[in-house]
Protein backbone atom coordinates (compact mmCIF):
# COMPACT_ATOMS: atom_id res chain seq x y z
CA UNK A 1 0.00 0.00 0.00
CA UNK A 2 1.35 3.37 -1.28
CA UNK A 3 1.57 6.39 1.11
CA UNK A 4 -1.89 7.83 -0.15
CA UNK A 5 -3.62 5.33 0.07
CA UNK A 6 -2.42 4.97 3.94
CA UNK A 7 -3.43 7.97 4.40
CA UNK A 8 -7.01 7.54 3.11
CA UNK A 9 -7.17 4.35 5.17
CA UNK A 10 -5.84 6.59 8.56
CA UNK A 11 -8.79 9.51 7.77
CA UNK A 12 -11.13 7.25 7.14
CA UNK A 13 -10.45 5.64 10.96
CA UNK A 14 -10.32 8.62 12.50
CA UNK A 15 -13.65 9.78 11.07
CA UNK A 16 -15.16 6.66 11.87
CA UNK A 17 -13.81 6.50 15.54
CA UNK A 18 -14.85 10.51 15.42
CA UNK A 19 -18.84 9.03 14.80
CA UNK A 20 -18.32 6.23 17.05
CA UNK A 21 -17.39 8.73 20.34
CA UNK A 22 -20.10 11.10 18.81
CA UNK A 23 -22.65 8.34 18.66
CA UNK A 24 -21.60 7.31 22.59
CA UNK A 25 -22.21 10.66 23.74
CA UNK A 26 -25.45 11.25 22.02
CA UNK A 27 -26.19 7.40 24.05
CA UNK A 28 -25.21 8.91 27.46
CA UNK A 29 -26.78 11.67 26.78
CA UNK A 30 -30.60 9.54 26.01
CA UNK A 31 -29.71 8.15 28.79
CA UNK A 32 -29.46 10.50 31.10
CA UNK A 33 -32.11 12.06 29.81
CA UNK A 34 -34.28 9.06 30.25
CA UNK A 35 -33.27 8.79 34.17
CA UNK A 36 -33.65 12.09 34.96
CA UNK A 37 -37.66 11.39 33.49
CA UNK A 38 -38.10 8.44 35.76
CA UNK A 39 -37.27 10.19 38.59
CA UNK A 40 -39.89 9.73 41.54
CA UNK A 41 -42.70 11.62 42.18
CA UNK A 42 -42.20 14.44 44.40
CA UNK A 43 -44.37 16.07 47.25
CA UNK A 44 -46.18 19.22 45.98
CA UNK A 45 -46.18 18.24 42.23
CA UNK A 46 -49.87 19.17 40.28
CA UNK A 47 -51.30 17.63 37.28
CA UNK A 48 -54.41 19.35 35.45
CA UNK A 49 -56.36 16.57 33.86
CA UNK A 50 -59.29 16.84 31.82
CA UNK A 51 -61.60 14.51 30.50
CA UNK A 52 -63.41 15.76 26.98
CA UNK A 53 -65.85 13.78 25.36
CA UNK A 54 -67.87 13.47 21.73
CA UNK A 55 -70.86 11.92 20.96
CA UNK A 56 -73.25 11.66 17.72
CA UNK A 57 -76.08 9.11 17.07
CA UNK A 58 -77.67 8.42 13.93
CA UNK A 59 -81.00 5.76 13.39
CA UNK A 60 -82.21 3.98 10.83
CA UNK A 61 -85.52 6.43 10.71
CA UNK A 62 -83.64 9.26 10.00
CA UNK A 63 -83.16 10.86 13.30
CA UNK A 64 -79.83 11.73 14.91
CA UNK A 65 -78.18 13.88 17.59
CA UNK A 66 -74.76 14.32 19.10
CA UNK A 67 -73.33 16.34 22.51
CA UNK A 68 -70.03 17.19 24.01
CA UNK A 69 -68.26 18.26 27.01
CA UNK A 70 -65.33 18.66 29.19
CA UNK A 71 -64.70 18.16 32.78
CA UNK A 72 -61.57 19.01 34.65
CA UNK A 73 -59.98 18.14 37.59
CA UNK A 74 -56.05 18.44 39.52
CA UNK A 75 -54.41 16.27 40.35
CA UNK A 76 -51.76 17.14 43.56
CA UNK A 77 -48.98 14.37 44.87
CA UNK A 78 -49.08 14.68 48.97
CA UNK A 79 -46.82 11.85 49.94
CA UNK A 80 -44.55 9.31 48.97
CA UNK A 81 -44.65 5.71 50.18
CA UNK A 82 -43.45 2.47 49.78
CA UNK A 83 -45.86 0.45 47.45
CA UNK A 84 -47.91 3.79 46.33
CA UNK A 85 -48.40 7.51 46.39
CA UNK A 86 -50.79 9.60 48.13
CA UNK A 87 -52.64 11.68 45.76
CA UNK A 88 -55.50 14.21 46.19
CA UNK A 89 -57.77 15.40 43.90
CA UNK A 90 -59.59 18.63 43.91
CA UNK A 91 -61.61 20.97 41.70
CA UNK A 92 -59.77 23.27 39.54
CA UNK A 93 -58.04 26.31 41.23
CA UNK A 94 -60.85 28.92 39.69
CA UNK A 95 -63.72 26.87 41.57
CA UNK A 96 -66.53 29.13 42.92
CA UNK A 97 -68.08 28.50 46.45
CA UNK A 98 -71.12 27.54 44.57
CA UNK A 99 -68.90 25.32 42.61
CA UNK A 100 -67.47 23.47 45.97
CA UNK A 101 -71.30 23.43 47.72
CA UNK A 102 -72.51 21.18 44.72
CA UNK A 103 -69.44 19.17 44.89
CA UNK A 104 -68.90 17.09 48.53
CA UNK A 105 -66.56 15.12 47.07
CA UNK A 106 -64.01 17.10 46.72
CA UNK A 107 -60.79 17.37 47.62
CA UNK A 108 -60.88 13.89 48.06
CA UNK A 109 -57.45 12.28 49.15
CA UNK A 110 -56.49 8.33 48.07
CA UNK A 111 -53.71 6.03 48.21
CA UNK A 112 -52.81 5.25 44.56
CA UNK A 113 -50.72 1.71 44.72
CA UNK A 114 -48.74 1.19 42.03
CA UNK A 115 -50.75 -2.40 41.59
CA UNK A 116 -54.42 -2.24 42.37
CA UNK A 117 -57.30 -0.09 43.26
CA UNK A 118 -57.29 3.15 44.49
CA UNK A 119 -57.78 3.18 48.80
CA UNK A 120 -59.69 6.60 50.14
CA UNK A 121 -57.57 8.34 53.13
CA UNK A 122 -60.35 10.92 54.12
CA UNK A 123 -63.59 9.39 54.26
CA UNK A 124 -64.55 10.79 57.63
CA UNK A 125 -64.07 14.49 56.26
CA UNK A 126 -66.14 13.20 53.09
CA UNK A 127 -69.15 11.79 55.72
CA UNK A 128 -69.10 15.23 57.21
CA UNK A 129 -69.30 17.11 54.03
CA UNK A 130 -71.81 14.76 52.59
CA UNK A 131 -74.41 15.69 55.89
CA UNK A 132 -73.67 19.42 55.04
CA UNK A 133 -74.39 18.76 51.80
CA UNK A 134 -77.53 16.94 52.37
CA UNK A 135 -78.62 19.80 54.78
CA UNK A 136 -78.40 22.52 52.34
CA UNK A 137 -80.60 20.97 49.75
CA UNK A 138 -82.95 20.23 52.52
CA UNK A 139 -82.63 16.32 51.89
CA UNK A 140 -82.44 13.41 54.53
CA UNK A 141 -80.45 10.54 54.41
CA UNK A 142 -83.99 8.84 53.04
CA UNK A 143 -83.08 10.61 49.42
CA UNK A 144 -79.64 8.68 48.85
CA UNK A 145 -79.52 6.83 45.99
CA UNK A 146 -82.61 8.59 43.88
CA UNK A 147 -81.77 10.28 40.62
CA UNK A 148 -83.43 13.58 40.21
CA UNK A 149 -83.08 16.37 37.58
CA UNK A 150 -82.08 19.75 38.16
CA UNK A 151 -79.40 21.35 35.99
CA UNK A 152 -78.86 17.86 34.56
CA UNK A 153 -79.76 14.36 35.51
CA UNK A 154 -78.10 12.81 38.76
CA UNK A 155 -78.12 10.63 41.16
CA UNK A 156 -77.79 11.59 44.82
CA UNK A 157 -74.77 9.82 46.23
CA UNK A 158 -74.07 9.89 49.88
CA UNK A 159 -71.22 6.67 50.02
CA UNK A 160 -67.98 7.97 50.19
CA UNK A 161 -66.60 5.18 48.20
CA UNK A 162 -68.57 6.48 45.09
CA UNK A 163 -65.46 9.04 44.54
CA UNK A 164 -63.20 6.22 43.84
CA UNK A 165 -65.24 5.21 41.11
CA UNK A 166 -65.61 9.31 39.95
CA UNK A 167 -61.98 9.72 39.88
CA UNK A 168 -60.88 6.52 38.35
CA UNK A 169 -61.60 7.67 34.55
CA UNK A 170 -58.87 10.63 35.46
CA UNK A 171 -55.99 8.28 36.70
CA UNK A 172 -53.36 7.62 33.88
CA UNK A 173 -50.89 6.61 36.09
CA UNK A 174 -50.40 3.39 34.39
CA UNK A 175 -47.51 1.56 34.00
CA UNK A 176 -46.35 -1.71 31.64
CA UNK A 177 -47.68 0.55 28.09
CA UNK A 178 -45.32 -1.51 25.61
CA UNK A 179 -45.64 -3.79 22.29
CA UNK A 180 -47.29 -6.57 23.18
CA UNK A 181 -48.60 -5.45 26.52
CA UNK A 182 -52.42 -6.99 27.08
CA UNK A 183 -54.58 -3.90 27.66
CA UNK A 184 -58.45 -4.18 28.52
CA UNK A 185 -61.37 -1.92 28.70
CA UNK A 186 -64.41 -2.80 30.85
CA UNK A 187 -66.78 -2.31 28.23
CA UNK A 188 -64.77 -4.81 25.95
CA UNK A 189 -65.56 -8.75 25.86
CA UNK A 190 -61.48 -9.47 26.45
CA UNK A 191 -58.09 -8.20 26.52
CA UNK A 192 -56.18 -6.82 23.00
CA UNK A 193 -52.37 -6.66 22.89
CA UNK A 194 -50.96 -3.10 22.05
CA UNK A 195 -49.15 -2.13 18.94
CA UNK A 196 -46.29 0.44 19.03
CA UNK A 197 -47.63 3.00 16.21
CA UNK A 198 -45.30 5.44 16.21
CA UNK A 199 -42.18 6.73 18.00
CA UNK A 200 -41.06 10.48 18.00
CA UNK A 201 -38.50 12.92 19.66
CA UNK A 202 -41.27 13.47 22.85
CA UNK A 203 -42.32 9.57 23.29
CA UNK A 204 -44.54 6.70 21.49
CA UNK A 205 -47.94 6.67 20.45
CA UNK A 206 -49.39 2.44 21.30
CA UNK A 207 -52.83 1.56 19.72
CA UNK A 208 -55.35 -1.91 20.54
CA UNK A 209 -58.64 -2.61 19.21
CA UNK A 210 -61.26 -4.20 21.16
CA UNK A 211 -64.23 -5.95 20.47
CA UNK A 212 -67.47 -4.47 22.23
CA UNK A 213 -69.08 -6.84 25.26
CA UNK A 214 -72.91 -6.67 24.35
CA UNK A 215 -74.34 -7.61 28.18
CA UNK A 216 -71.81 -4.55 29.39
CA UNK A 217 -74.04 -2.20 27.03
CA UNK A 218 -76.92 -3.70 27.60
CA UNK A 219 -76.65 -3.11 30.81
CA UNK A 220 -75.57 0.07 30.80
CA UNK A 221 -78.73 0.87 28.77
CA UNK A 222 -81.04 -0.82 31.55
CA UNK A 223 -79.54 1.01 34.20
CA UNK A 224 -80.36 4.05 32.43
CA UNK A 225 -83.64 2.75 31.80
CA UNK A 226 -84.38 2.74 35.67
CA UNK A 227 -82.82 6.12 36.42
CA UNK A 228 -85.02 7.91 33.37
CA UNK A 229 -88.27 5.34 35.08
CA UNK A 230 -87.45 6.91 38.30
CA UNK A 231 -87.08 10.92 36.87
CA UNK A 232 -90.24 10.39 34.80
CA UNK A 233 -92.34 8.72 37.62
CA UNK A 234 -92.74 6.11 35.81
CA UNK A 235 -91.09 3.04 37.77
CA UNK A 236 -89.01 0.51 35.98
CA UNK A 237 -87.59 -2.62 37.68
CA UNK A 238 -83.81 -3.41 36.60
CA UNK A 239 -85.31 -7.12 35.54
CA UNK A 240 -87.73 -5.50 33.66
CA UNK A 241 -85.17 -3.12 31.88
CA UNK A 242 -82.33 -6.19 31.37
CA UNK A 243 -85.21 -8.24 29.94
CA UNK A 244 -86.57 -5.50 27.18
CA UNK A 245 -82.98 -4.36 26.25
CA UNK A 246 -82.38 -8.58 26.01
CA UNK A 247 -84.00 -8.32 22.60
CA UNK A 248 -81.78 -6.05 21.10
CA UNK A 249 -78.88 -7.79 18.87
CA UNK A 250 -75.61 -5.32 20.05
CA UNK A 251 -72.32 -4.68 18.41
CA UNK A 252 -69.33 -3.02 17.79
CA UNK A 253 -65.72 -1.63 19.22
CA UNK A 254 -63.60 0.18 21.30
CA UNK A 255 -60.29 1.85 19.89
CA UNK A 256 -58.29 3.18 22.14
CA UNK A 257 -54.48 5.07 20.74
CA UNK A 258 -52.66 6.23 24.24
CA UNK A 259 -49.82 8.51 23.92
CA UNK A 260 -46.87 8.18 26.00
CA UNK A 261 -43.90 10.41 26.61
CA UNK A 262 -39.95 9.29 26.67
CA UNK A 263 -39.75 7.54 30.32
CA UNK A 264 -43.46 5.85 29.27
CA UNK A 265 -45.88 7.67 31.46
CA UNK A 266 -49.42 8.03 29.65
CA UNK A 267 -49.74 11.71 28.45
CA UNK A 268 -53.01 11.37 26.82
CA UNK A 269 -55.81 8.36 25.70
CA UNK A 270 -57.95 8.57 23.20
CA UNK A 271 -60.89 6.34 23.10
CA UNK A 272 -63.63 5.55 20.23
CA UNK A 273 -66.39 3.58 21.45
CA UNK A 274 -68.58 2.56 18.05
CA UNK A 275 -71.98 0.75 19.30
CA UNK A 276 -74.64 -0.72 16.63
CA UNK A 277 -77.94 -1.86 18.01
CA UNK A 278 -80.65 -3.38 16.21
CA UNK A 279 -84.00 -3.32 18.24
CA UNK A 280 -86.75 -6.28 17.92
CA UNK A 281 -88.98 -4.55 15.27
CA UNK A 282 -85.84 -3.91 13.09
CA UNK A 283 -84.86 -0.52 13.61
CA UNK A 284 -81.23 0.18 14.17
CA UNK A 285 -79.08 3.05 15.79
CA UNK A 286 -75.64 3.85 15.38
CA UNK A 287 -73.78 5.76 18.23
CA UNK A 288 -70.24 6.83 18.57
CA UNK A 289 -68.03 8.23 21.84
CA UNK A 290 -64.96 9.42 21.95
CA UNK A 291 -63.84 9.96 25.26
CA UNK A 292 -59.69 12.14 25.38
CA UNK A 293 -58.01 11.95 28.96
CA UNK A 294 -55.26 14.05 28.65
CA UNK A 295 -52.73 15.49 31.15
CA UNK A 296 -50.35 18.38 32.03
CA UNK A 297 -48.46 20.24 34.45
CA UNK A 298 -51.06 22.20 36.27
CA UNK A 299 -50.94 25.94 35.19
CA UNK A 300 -49.40 28.21 37.59
CA UNK A 301 -52.12 31.35 37.07
CA UNK A 302 -54.74 32.13 35.18
CA UNK A 303 -55.99 29.80 32.71
CA UNK A 304 -59.45 28.88 33.30
CA UNK A 305 -60.66 25.53 33.21
CA UNK A 306 -64.37 23.47 33.23
CA UNK A 307 -65.37 21.67 36.04
CA UNK A 308 -66.88 18.70 36.89
CA UNK A 309 -70.60 18.28 35.57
Amino acid sequence: MDKSNERQVHIISQVMLFMATIAALLLLANAARSESLHAAPKVGEEYEISKRYETSEQTSDGSSGSSSGRDTIIERVIGVREGGLELEFDLPKEATAEDRARSWQFPVRVFRPTNGSMQLLNRPELEARIEGWLKAAGWTRAACGRWIFTWNAFRIECDPESVIKAVEPFDLRSTGIREGASYQEAEARGPGMLTRKSTGPDGATFAVALEIDPDAVRRARAESDVAVGEMMQEPVTLDGALRERAKEDVSGTISVTIDTDLAGNIRRRTKVTKVETKGPGGRTQSQTVTETVERRPAPTSGSASLLLD
